[in-house]
């Protein structure tokens, strides 16, 4: 009977190392895949930030652009207002045009 008991011991052993090796092999396929999925959001995130930093930058140039825009305007207004004797007739006269 031992020899048959160190067979299954031998064989047992061969599968729980078949077993393991088949889990390992799965855990280091699965780690692969979440790491180049960490990679990849990484570089989307990335991407999107600078994307995102360019736009920024563009819309406070905007801004920047309005508000000396809007600065001149209402100087313009101002300057017109105060040389007009009536600022109602002359807003109408040349609404009326």
């Amino acid at each position: 009977m031992p020899p048959t008991k160190r067979a299954r011991k031998v064989s047992s052993a061969d599968d729980d190392d078949e077993d393991y090796r088949r889990r390992r092999d799965r855990n280091n396929e699965a780690v692969k895949k979440s790491r180049y999925k960490s990679k990849q959001r990484t570089q989307e995130t990335s991407t999107r930030v600078s994307k995102l930093k360019a736009e920024n930058q563009m819309l406070e140039e905007k801004v920047n652009t309005l508000t000396k825009e809007l600065q001149f305007l209402k100087e313009l207004f101002l300057a017109h207002a105060s040389n007009s004797p009536n600022p109602k007739k002359s807003i109408e006269v040349e609404v009326n045009q």
